[in-house]
């Protein structure tokens, strides 16, 4: 029977691992593991509109597995809850380190010291340990086996041997030589490796959390004439919905009404905002200016840009999680090696040799714990937090610890544009007093028009006019002009200010100033005139200024040996030219949008190999997550995940 595109939500799927297995069991079910898709971040599987099964087959499949699902409903996968079962690892984990402690505590107490309670007690060691202390030992391989035992039953049932198969037999062997803290100790570290895994995994939820407080929870849709308030997710293709200005756009559409400059940043990279009329595109995410707009709506919640940006990074996350779980590929082999060399020891010296069968079943078992590799899978992920930690002080994320080392293999490096070869937020770059007026008269007028807006050039302006210590005059009845500019009145005289195409219909140009305007819009700045009557007072050129440090930085991968610098950014051609001529940049891509920046990287590794993306934007993580290399996501480590709605 053929069946819609179905979904789940798959309580304990929280790691490649399950993955793997939900592939194994419920792939046959589906007719392929191709018809599969895993969302890992939100705990999410997705059945192919291809498949062939129904609903309770699948679930009853999933339950094989240990996992259990159920039908998944809009808002289930969020990542807003903690996941209960991380707070039980990681409190099992806690609990097994704790009374582990306390049984050779214990030990050590009723045999005379530590050197007692260490050793060989299986065999003929003197101080064997007391039942007390046994009772603690099985305690903490209790609770540290509480997750990983039912994962190796299946293992042994689907005869799949895998990591934690040979875990509890190595702990079960030791055991059975009288090694109670040797088998402890093993089953603890296992335990701390799989919550440093669960850990990795809650911060790339948290981070996906704060992609999704972009989006407005209401949308002012209108209907009938009236305003009311309504989720994304109710509104139909087609609505018509209302944005007032400093509000967060809610959904991806046309604009039918009104005139403002959006910052999108979060979703494009473009470092300034982008002035908007009726007929034009704007998405979700998008911070409105000064102007109230119409929209209607073009695409539903689940697939607006920002929407795609999320699915994408989940998607991406599971994609390679076959590279990134490299100690499963390496458990398929060594794991049954293990295993029947210690069958072989156990049965040839007896059988051949005529060796004894207890000697030999001990020495079988002691293979077994010896060879058990929990230094190898505790030593990944202790030094993976290492790095981590000290990364996460100097402000960087890296998304995908296995990764750490990963650049000394790099053949290529796409670097985003806004915020991280640049400051990220618009500056003053130059000031240009005109027909007799002053540098001081010109900042005097911009601070004292601009205080009264708080669109971020405003912002920047007044920022630069207070640096160099010009007084404000108080201004008067001041009005914006919706995608032009505003007019105030200052000392009784009627001033204006606004974009080249405002100083154009003053009567305020010549020819002179029109080429010298255009020149700086073609090195991407952005310039706003200042004017009184049909005099124009000056100009001030703003731009999204170059980081001091990004030419030396790059100069010193190269030095490093990374053979190719890629500019990646949704900012317009000119912008990403200029600013590419200032850090030393040839190879550039400008006007991408989140969907062009995950082909131009998989265009890279295709090419290159290895490839790292670095960015710092909404818009930068999926191309970052496919990067075949773990992407460094900068500057947004543990506090806070996003600027505030009003930076760019």
């Amino acid at each position: 029977m053929n069946v819609q595109r179905m979904a789940f939500k798959v309580h304990g799927m929280d790691c490649a691992e399950e993955v793997a297995t939900l592939k194994r069991e419920v792939g046959p079910v589906v007719g392929g593991a191709e018809h599969l898709a895993f969302d890992l971040l939100n705990a999410k599987m997705i059945v192919s509109e291809r498949a062939s099964a129904s609903s309770e087959a699948i679930l009853k499949a999933v339950a094989i597995t240990g996992m259990n699902a159920e039908p998944w409903q809009e808002g289930a996968g969020s990542g807003r809850e903690k996941s209960g079962r991380q707070k039980l690892q990681v409190v099992l984990t806690i609990l097994s380190g704790g009374l582990t402690a306390l049984a050779f505590g214990l030990h050590a107490w009723s045999s005379g010291g530590f050197h007692g309670a260490l050793g060989a007690e299986g065999m003929g060691h003197t101080h064997m340990a007391p039942w007390y202390s046994k009772g603690a030992y099985l305690g903490a391989m209790f609770a540290a086996c509480w997750f990983t035992a039912p994962k190796a039953w299946l293992s042994a049932k689907r005869l799949r041997p895998d990591m934690n198969l040979l875990m509890v037999v190595a702990i079960l062997g030791a055991i059975s030589i009288g090694e109670w803290f040797e088998a402890a100790t093993v089953a603890f570290l296992f335990a701390v490796s799989n919550a440093l895994e669960g850990w990795s995994l809650s911060r790339a939820r948290r981070a996906v959390e704060a992609l999704m407080d972009l989006t407005p929870t209401l949308v002012q849709l209108m209907k009938d004439g009236e305003t009311v308030s309504v989720r994304p997710e109710e509104v139909p293709m087609g609505a018509h919905f209302q944005v007032k200005p400093g509000e967060r756009v809610p959904l991806d559409g046309l604009i039918l009404q009104g005139t403002s400059a959006l910052n999108q940043a979060p979703i494009t990279g473009e470092s300034m905002p982008v002035a908007k009329n009726p007929g034009e595109e704007v998405f979700a995410g998008s911070v409105n200016g000064d102007g109230a707009l119409v929209v209607e709506c073009s695409k539903p919640a689940s697939d607006t840009v920002l929407a795609r940006i999320i699915r994408m990074i989940g998607e991406a996350s599971t994609k390679r999680a076959a590279s990134e779980q490299w100690v499963d590929s390496f458990a398929k082999i060594y794991t049954p090696v293990v295993m029947i060399l210690a069958i072989l020891v156990a049965l040839v010296p007896p059988l051949l040799l005529g060796g004894a069968w207890a000697d030999w079943f001990y020495r079988a078992l002691v293979l077994l714990v010896i060879a058990c590799p929990c230094a190898l899978v505790i030593s990944t992920p202790v030094s993976i937090v290492a790095g981590l930690a000290s990364a996460a002080r100097h402000g960087v994320l890296v998304k995908g610890g296995m990764y750490l080392e990963a650049p000394a293999h790099l053949k290529a490096i796409a670097f985003d544009k806004t915020g991280t070869l640049t400051e990220g937020q618009p500056s003053v770059v130059q000031v240009a007093p005109r027909n007799g007026f002053s540098e001081q008269d010109l900042l005097r007028v911009a601070g004292s028009m601009e205080s009264q807006s708080d669109h971020p050039l405003a912002r920047a302006i007044v920022a630069h006019v207070k640096s160099k210590g010009v007084a404000f005059i108080p201004a008067q009845d001041f009005q914006t002009l919706q995608g032009k500019g505003a007019t105030a009145v200052l000392d009784g005289r009627a001033h204006w200010l606004g974009s080249h195409r405002f100083l154009e219909e003053q009567g305020a140009e010549n020819p002179d100033i029109h080429a010298q305007l255009e020149s700086l819009e073609a090195d991407g700045r952005t310039v706003v005139a200042f004017g009184v009557g049909r005099e124009l007072i000056g100009f001030l050129a703003l731009a999204d200024a170059v980081r001091p440090t990004s030419a030396s930085t790059l100069q010193g991968l190269r030095e490093a040996g990374v053979e190719h610098l890629v500019l990646l950014t949704g900012d317009n051609e000119g912008t990403a030219l200029a600013v590419g001529r200032q850090v030393g940049l040839t190879e550039i891509q400008a006007e991408l949008m989140p969907e062009d920046k995950v082909k131009a990287i998989e265009a890279l590794v295709a090419k290159y190999g290895q490839v790292a993306m670095i960015g710092d934007g909404v818009n930068d993580a999926p191309a970052m997550a496919r990067a075949n290399r773990r992407a460094t996501w900068v500057p947004w480590a543990a506090t806070p995940p996003l600027r505030p709605p009003t930076s760019p």
